[in-house]
């Protein structure tokens, strides 16, 4: 039970300090207001001036209003409610809570690296490091040999793996229809603007879409780690699913165009990671709580 302490306190602090970042991030409003500028490439960027992300753009000043909002409302009470049933013993908490805390470290590796320099920063930092060691920690915890005992043999093992396959190759696809054109024309990537660089484009086609391609072939093959790994992707999903809604709502609130393509994809993925979740812990066996295997080995 040595790292039982250690996750919690990392868990506390996330809480602690999501909450306070995202309440800065939601309230605070001071500045100008929005206006615009012309960045080094020659596009006119609206700036949205006001608040913690007055130095972003309004695109992406929604996005960061529109996640904070999320985190507040499903990502924290998720937090809490998923780390004290996995205290209990219970599988299903211990599962929701990794996939949770995948959320955080997205979420706040995007924070670090895509949104613009704001008082925020070390917070940040710090919230991308505790999700980052209280994941790994927790993923050690699990007894990957027994983990497929765990599950019901009537979970639909080929609907879940070929839903993660599909997402995984939608997601490279939308991208890379983003990507090749500034590749072969030269020309600068859509929604780039004042930016250096596409991180979140980084970020999924660097570890969403390989971890799901991988954990959706391991679950058809019923292979335990599949078990875990779909669990986490779909879990993740889910909450980001959530967080992308959000976002889409209020970029279109905030007048800011986007691909009709990302407008209907993302909030429909967001209902089918949704389906599958609710598939996953249905298929989870109820003796799991206080047995071997959904003890939390902490």
């Amino acid at each position: 039970m040595k790292y039982k302490k250690s996750i919690s306190m990392l868990i506390g602090c996330i809480v602690v300090l999501s909450v306070f970042a995202s309440l800065v991030g939601i309230f605070s409003s001071s500045g100008p207001g929005v206006y615009e500028i012309e960045s080094f490439r020659g596009e006119t960027i609206k700036i949205h001036g006001k608040g913690l992300y007055s130095y972003d753009s309004v695109s992406v000043a929604a996005q960061g209003i529109a996640q904070d909002i999320v985190t507040i409302v499903l990502g924290v009470p998720l937090l809490v409610i998923s780390l004290f049933l996995a205290l209990r013993g219970s599988l299903k908490g211990r599962l929701l809570l990794t996939g949770t805390l995948g959320y955080f470290l997205y979420t706040y590796i995007s924070y670090v690296f895509l949104w613009m320099y704001n008082p925020m920063f070390i917070v940040y930092v710090i919230l991308m490091s505790a999700s980052f060691f209280s994941f790994i920690l927790l993923m050690m915890s699990f007894d990957i040999s027994t983990l497929a005992s765990a599950f019901n043999e009537k979970l639909p093992v080929r609907f879940l793996g070929g839903f993660q396959i599909f997402f995984a190759i939608a997601l490279c696809l939308l991208w890379m229809k983003k990507i090749i054109p500034t590749i072969t024309n030269g020309t600068i990537p859509l929604g780039l603007e004042h930016y250096t660089t596409l991180v979140i484009q980084g970020l999924d086609l660097g570890f969403i879409v390989p971890i799901a391609l991988l954990s959706g072939v391991m679950i058809i093959k019923r292979k335990p780690f599949g078990y875990l790994l779909s669990s986490i992707i779909i879990m993740k999903g889910f909450t980001m699913g959530a967080a992308l809604t959000a976002m889409i709502i209020s970029q279109y609130l905030a007048g800011v165009s986007m691909s009709i393509i990302e407008i209907i994809m993302f909030p429909m993925l967001s209902l089918l990671i949704c389906y599958c979740l609710i598939l996953l812990l249905k298929n989870i066996n109820s003796k799991d709580m206080g047995t071997e295997t959904g003890r939390i080995n902490l």
